[in-house]
C-alpha cells in the first residue's frame, strides 16, 4: 500500500475528513488500546517549540505500538547543508512516518513527501496547522454530536490554525465559519480563496471581516488562538493595540452566545491570559479548551494510523 500524507487538510476528501474525526473519537473511547502500528517506526522532527503537538504524536505513536525517534532542530544533517530531498530519501529507508513541525514554507513538506515509502505529517508550517484542525473538529463533534450546521466564530490573527480550520469546515455541509481578524492580519488570500471555493461546493460558508464589532450573535463555538504565533513576528509596533478589540472577554461571550445556552469556547493553546482571552473565559463553564487539548492525542493517533496502516473501517484493533 502506498503511504498517505497529511500536508494540508484541504487535500482531504470529505469522507476522509469525516473518517479521521470519527476515528479520533473512537480512539478516545477505546480503553484497551489500539495497536495498529506494531513493528512500525515514527520519526518526530520538531524544529520549533511545542508542548501539545509533539507530546500528542509521540505518545500517540507509542500507544499505537510504534517505536519513536525524536529529532531536535539541529539534529539532522540538513543543519549542515544536506538537502531535504536527500534527507527524505535516506529517512524513508528507516521510517514509516515522519512528523514535522516548522515555521518555514509548507512546501518543504511536499519535498519530504517526494518518495513512496514514508508518510509525512505536517505538524505545523507557516501556512497551515492541519492536525490542529482535525483535533478541533473532533472536539466539536464529540461535544455537539455533529458538525453540519455549526456556526463557529474565530477571533484573532488569521494564522495557520485559522487557515486549517477554514479549509476543514469548508467541507462540512451547512457549517459556517466567521473569521474576525485585525486589518492586515487576516487569513492569507490564497487560503481564503481555496476555502470559499470549496465551501461553495459543499454548502458551507466561510466569511472574514476585519471589524470586531461585527461579531454575530447565536454562535455555537467561539474560538481564539495566541496572538504571538510560534515563529511569527509582527510588522507593526502597535500590533497589540490593533489586536485588543478582538480579545475574547466575558462580555463578548455573553453577547455572541445562544440565548438558550450551549455555546462553548475553544482555544488551541498555549494561551496568554489577559491578551487574546480573559482567564474567566478560559477557565469558565463554557470552556472546552482543555478537552480540545487532550483530543490532540487521539487525532494524532487517527492521523498516524490512517497514513501508515490505512483506514480501519471503523473497527479498532485491540491490544492483547
Amino acid at each position: 500500500m502506498s503511504k498517505r500524507h497529511l500536508i494540508s487538510v484541504g487535500d482531504l476528501l470529505p469522507d476522509e475528513l469525516n473518517y479521521l474525526v470519527d476515528r479520533g473519537i473512537q480512539m478516545r473511547a477505546t480503553p484497551g488500546g489500539i495497536r495498529t502500528l506494531n513493528g512500525k517506526c515514527v520519526g518526530i522532527w520538531f524544529r520549533k517549540t511545542s508542548t501539545r503537538t509533539r507530546t500528542s504524536f509521540t505518545v500517540g505513536a507509542q500507544k499505537l505500538g510504534a517505536d519513536v525517534i525524536s529529532y531536535g532542530p539541529a539534529d539532522l544533517q540538513t543543519n549542515t547543508g544536506e538537502t531535504l530531498e536527500d534527507t527524505s530519501r535516506v529517512l524513508s529507508g528507516f521510517l514509516d512516518a515522519l512528523v514535522v513541525r516548522t515555521a518555514e514554507d509548507q512546501r518543504e513538506m511536499e519535498v519530504l513527501a517526494g518518495q513512496t515509502s514514508m508518510s509525512v505529517v505536517n505538524a505545523m508550517a507557516d501556512l497551515e496547522h492541519p492536525s490542529q484542525a482535525l483535533a478541533d473538529l473532533t472536539t466539536m463533534k464529540e461535544h455537539f454530536g455533529r458538525l453540519d450546521g455549526l456556526h463557529v466564530l474565530y477571533m484573532g490573527e488569521g494564522n495557520n490554525s485559522a487557515a486549517a480550520l477554514a479549509l476543514a469546515l469548508a467541507k462540512v455541509p451547512g457549517a459556517r465559519l466567521t473569521l474576525l481578524t485585525p486589518p492586515e492580519y487576516g487569513v492569507p488570500p490564497i487560503v481564503m480563496e481555496r476555502a470559499r471555493a470549496t465551501a461553495a461546493g459543499y454548502g458551507a460558508a466561510i466569511e472574514e471581516f476585519h471589524d470586531a464589532s461585527m461579531a454575530p450573535e447565536g454562535v455555537d463555538v467561539v474560538y481564539t488562538t495566541r496572538w504571538q504565533t510560534t515563529g511569527s513576528s509582527k510588522p507593526h509596533e502597535d500590533w497589540r493595540e490593533r489586536f485588543a478589540p478582538f480579545a475574547v472577554t466575558p462580555g463578548l461571550m455573553a453577547r455572541v452566545s445562544r440565548p438558550e445556552g450551549g455555546t462553548v469556547f475553544m482555544h488551541d493553546l498555549p494561551a496568554v491570559r489577559g491578551e487574546e482571552v480573559h482567564a474567566d473565559v478560559l477557565d469558565g463553564a463554557q470552556s472546552i479548551a482543555f478537552r480540545q487539548a487532550e483530543n490532540k492525542l487521539y487525532s494524532a493517533m487517527a492521523v498516524l494510523e490512517w497514513c501508515v496502516a490505512g483506514p480501519q473501517n471503523g473497527e479498532p484493533s485491540h491490544a492483547p
